[in-house]
């Protein structure tokens, strides 16, 4: 199905981590001290979280679906054996309170203001537990509509299935919906096999774009947002 990409949405979804919060920034500080806890600081910290990664993505495609806090403590389990370093519960379970805590990007809080203004609604979809994320929404200064987690849907992205639950739960087709998003291997995957409009924000990260998709626009963050949508003709101001 080819949708009218001058159709103004509805909605507009973001991914969270990455995409409105700091999750590398978070991520980093908090392996830098946990390494630096166990006598290790000078492991590779991107090591570390290249491993972290490749265990916690396996594991959220492994049925049963299982909680992410659950999935958290077993990769960081899987990481630290595989680093040959011993594993204690509160070296998952201090991540699991770090990523509640981690704040948004500066411009995060005005972008979102000026969407609302424009008469948007806004949701977050994202691979992570409800309990988790509620001390990022709490951040983001009331402007989020919807929450919609993998554990509502109990399906991770780049699955189908977690998309296909947020847009029933909005009431909505994907031509009522533009997605913003910042991982290529997970948001970027869906959208291009679900066909949904989707703009990346490239933070200039190691994150690379599929070879094979190119998202309706790549944006070096959420300021340039509102320029994106006044050129579509989406916006009053």
């Amino acid at each position: 199905m080819i949708l009218s990409t001058y159709t103004r949405p509805r909605w507009i979804t973001f991914d969270c981590y990455g995409t409105l919060i700091q999750w590398d920034e978070g991520l980093l500080s908090y392996v830098r001290e946990l390494l630096e806890r166990k006598g290790s600081a000078t492991l590779d910290t991107d090591a570390f979280i290249t491993i972290y990664d490749r265990h916690e993505h396996r594991l959220e495609q492994t049925p049963p679906h299982q909680s992410f806090a659950d999935i958290s403590r077993q990769s960081m389990a899987l990481t630290l054996d595989e680093l040959g370093l011993p594993c204690e519960p509160e070296d998952a379970e201090g991540l699991i309170r770090r990523i509640g805590q981690m704040p948004p990007f500066p411009e995060v809080q005005a972008t979102l203001k000026w969407l609302k203004d424009q008469g948007f609604q806004l949701c977050i979809v994202s691979n992570t537990d409800d309990d988790i994320i509620a001390g990022n929404v709490a951040q983001l200064g009331g402007h989020i509509d919807r929450v919609i987690t993998a554990q509502q849907a109990q399906a991770y992205k780049p699955n189908h299935q977690l998309f296909r639950h947020a847009h029933q739960q909005l009431g909505v087709g994907i031509d009522e919906v533009l997605h913003i998003c910042a991982s290529p291997h997970l948001d970027l995957e869906a959208a291009k096999g679900m066909g949904f409009r989707c703009v990346w924000i490239d933070r200039g990260t190691k994150r690379k774009p599929l070879t094979d998709y190119t998202p309706d626009a790549t944006l070096p963050d959420l300021s340039r947002v509102p320029d994106y949508l006044r050129g579509k003709g989406w916006a009053n101001v």
